[in-house]
């Protein structure tokens, strides 16, 4: 096994997005927003945890080279990354630091020349993270009247985050009008999908297809922010998928999240998938009392529609549907946890979680120590009490044809 080979330091990453406040800008036109701001939350207290991430990595017989790419978390205003290198085995590679230029994501890339069984690399981190809220007042939700040049990879569709006239229809009946200028909100897009998707890892793009979750109806997390990302778009605000890791145990470590750049708020953070399945567990505990299960419920859609993001999640990519750094032979859609070729042909993605699975060409392990306990407020109900009310999310912007 060959010596920790340390990083260059860390620096801020392209992720992190707010703005000034929307009175600013019609102020100052020069103040256009960007989407590498700070984000504008409410922090909650840092907690530190180091993390061990190993992954075993086996390529078909005779492949000539194995490439990898381990992405590397950035830090930011809502958390800090040091990287303390990584080791291989059995095979020492030496890693090539890169970013991909459309989404700022680091990357470690390795290149196992003739591998010879699994070849396996571990990664040690020191990360610290922040709760954050945001408390979305939709009165003040307003877009500029034009989008700044760089928001447009956020905007468009692409190879994960589909738009066209089905997202556009279904959009219209979910919000109850299909015209630009009528409200139809962001809010009933999310309780749409709440009402519609069946949480499935046996059925699941594990890409962030928005195309899936339209054609199946069932998926998991990234399928449902795929599609709601589409509905943001199609709306008129820039979003994306946010892939990171879940700082405890869990069979898949992996998990996405939904960001919508809403000023003067910034990037917004919103987990659907999380809050549907915390909402089914609220409704079928036999220990709570039906008003308490509606109170519950109804406290975690606020939630929800006003904005948040827990400690015990930490942002790793960001986007979808980019080249790698260096490229690798195709785009890829998202990164969840690796990507990996063998001769120029990508290895399957994994999902420990699927039932039905039983062959994998690459796994990861992975082990937390956090300097204090992390709440888990997608699995403990005592997270939700005093949920004040809240209003509808916001409205589609007039887009004037």
């Amino acid at each position: 096994m060959k010596p920790i080979v340390p990083l260059p330091p860390g620096r801020l990453s392209g992720i992190v997005a707010a703005w000034l406040a929307v009175v600013a800008l019609a102020s100052s036109p020069t103040q256009a927003a960007t989407p590498d701001e700070p984000y504008r939350a409410v922090m909650g207290e840092p907690v530190e945890t180091e993390i061990e991430f190993r992954i075993a990595v086996t390529a078909p017989h005779h492949t000539k080279t194995l490439r990898v790419w381990v992405p590397i978390p950035p830090s930011d205003s809502a958390q800090t990354c040091e990287s303390l290198g990584f080791e291989t085995f059995p095979r020492a590679v030496e890693p090539q630091i890169g970013t991909e230029p459309t989404f700022g994501n680091r990357f470690a890339y390795f290149e196992f020349k003739a591998p010879r069984g699994a070849q396996m690399i571990e990664h040690r981190l020191r990360v610290t993270t922040r709760a954050m809220r945001w408390s979305v007042d939709p009165l003040r939700v307003s877009p500029p009247a034009e989008w700044p040049v760089a928001f447009e990879p956020y905007l468009r569709s692409d190879a994960a985050i589909e738009l066209g006239e089905d997202v556009d229809a279904l959009l219209g009946e979910v919000a109850g009008d299909a015209d630009a200028s009528a409200p139809a909100d962001l809010r009933s897009a999310m309780n749409w999908l709440e009402d519609n998707m069946v949480y499935d890892h046996s059925v699941a793009s594990l890409s962030g297809s928005s195309r899936h979750a339209l054609e199946q109806r069932r998926g998991h997390c990234s399928d449902y922010h795929g599609l709601c990302a589409a509905f943001g778009r199609t709306l008129g605000y820039p979003a994306r998928i946010t892939y990171g890791l879940a700082l405890f145990p869990k069979d898949s470590p992996s998990h996405c999240k939904l960001e919508v750049f809403l000023p003067p708020y910034g990037w917004v953070s919103f987990d659907i998938s999380e809050t549907q399945k915390l909402i089914n567990k609220i409704e079928t505990d036999g220990t709570l009392r039906e008003e308490e299960k509606r109170v519950l419920a109804a406290a975690a859609r606020r939630r929800l529609h006003a904005g948040f993001r827990e400690a015990a999640w930490l942002l790793v990519t960001k986007g979808t549907d980019y080249d790698l750094a260096p490229p690798a032979a195709n785009r890829v859609r998202v990164v969840r946890t690796i990507y990996a070729e063998a001769d120029g042909r990508p290895l399957p993605e994994p999902d420990p979680a699927d039932t039905t699975k039983r062959e994998f060409a690459w796994m990861t392990a992975h082990r937390y120590a956090s300097s204090d306990t992390l709440p888990m407020p997608f699995k403990d109900f005592e997270t939700l009490r005093g949920m004040a009310e809240s209003r509808p999310l916001l409205r589609r912007p007039d887009r004037g044809n």
